[in-house]
């Protein structure tokens, strides 16, 4: 009787566990040919290289590949979108954009499936012979039959009271010498041409000086600057020059850094208007304080947009008085929401900038 109701009990557990037993078995199984592709050694202007890695579902239920991820943005995936029968084939494209991209290369894709083993990672790897530059390729901007290395020249930061020089490449494209000169107010800027005439396929470079102590500004500045070919101006002949003049508290003692200005703001910096119609204004007052020692000067206060009007209460603001700063936002015919930012610069070493944020639902009228 013991034996019976131990084979008994037997069969019992066994019973229960066919279920899961069969579960177990019956799932879907990826399996790739290969998980690695080598390209080889390909041209950059060739362009874009695709490689295919098949699969085999070996699995017992249909196999669904969810999502495929690659390591890169330069590597694009493609792969099978309807589920693989069991004994059914796949595949997963794995498509390499070379282009400014010399050199070796080595970038993985992650295959993410319902099987057995949920993800898998391909590989393609190769390397890109670099394309042989061209003068249209090196100096991309033309003005004329001048061509630049770029039509921006960028002073990045300047110190006020600072002079800084920069260069720029050029070439003479042309079979005629070309002269190039320059057509600009600013006092604060020399450029020139080195050399000024340039013969025929000659290289140069433009020159540039920028001196911070002769502008009285403050903040990003930018300047369009007319290009003159042999006297005349062709076609898009502007080359922008921009700059951001910040003042240098680098020298300042610890004493002097401890009693300096310091610009504090009441109700914070951010205000959100909630709704408002078109073509009707919202005002608010940005109000703050000098918590600092010295006296404390708003350099510079510019808005990121016409329809934002900003003014100051004060400029200078002695130490332990309070000002504010008036904001004026006009939607016009603007809809939607809003986002508008005005910079401020201060003497404040802490605080030299501060964007302060104005924001809302314009609403367009009823049309009902």
């Amino acid at each position: 009787m013991k034996k019976i109701i131990t084979g008994l009990l037997a069969l019992f557990i066994m019973g229960n566990m066919m279920p899961e037993v069969i579960a177990q078995q019956k799932q879907a199984t990826i399996s790739f040919d290969e998980l690695t592709h080598d390209f080889g050694t390909f041209k950059e202007e060739d362009g874009n290289v695709t490689c295919t890695f098949s699969f085999i579902n070996t699995g017992s239920i249909p196999l669904v590949i969810n999502r495929v991820t690659a390591s890169c943005g330069c590597t694009a995936p493609a792969w099978s979108r309807e589920p693989i029968i069991p004994g059914g084939g796949g595949f997963v494209k794995a498509t390499y954009n070379p282009k400014n991209r010399p050199g070796k290369f080595s970038k993985s894709l992650t295959v993410f499936s319902n099987a057995s083993k949920k993800t898998v990672v391909l590989a393609i790897k190769g390397e890109v012979i670099p394309k042989v530059r061209t003068v249209e390729d090196i100096y991309p901007y033309q003005i004329g039959d001048v061509r630049f290395k770029s039509n921006h020249l960028a002073f990045v930061r300047i110190n006020h009271g600072e002079k800084k020089t920069i260069q720029m490449q050029i070439i003479n494209t042309s079979k005629e010498s070309q002269t190039i000169k320059f057509d600009y107010t600013a006092k604060y800027l020399v450029i020139k041409a080195v050399p000024e005439t340039l013969k025929p396929q000659q290289k140069g470079y433009i020159e540039a000086t920028y001196d911070a102590g002769l502008i009285n500004d403050w903040g990003f500045v930018i300047n369009r600057i007319k290009v003159l070919a042999n006297g005349q101006a062709i076609g898009n002949n502007q080359l922008t020059v921009s700059a951001t003049i910040v003042e240098d508290f680098t020298s300042m003692t610890a004493e002097e850094l401890a009693n300096a200005a310091r610009i504090e703001f009441v109700d914070g910096k951010t205000y959100d208007f909630g709704k408002m119609a078109q073509s009707s204004k919202v005002e608010h007052d940005f109000v703050f304080k000098n918590t600092g020692k010295e006296k404390l000067i708003l350099r510079k206060i510019k808005s990121s947009c016409g329809c934002t009007a900003v003014s100051p209460k004060d400029k200078v603001i002695e130490p332990g008085e309070s000002s504010s700063i008036k904001a004026i936002f006009s939607s016009g015919t603007r809809k939607g929401r809003q986002n508008k930012s005005i910079t401020v610069i201060t003497n404040d070493p802490k605080n030299s900038r501060i964007i302060l944020r104005i924001s809302g639902e314009v609403n367009p009228p009823d049309t009902k």
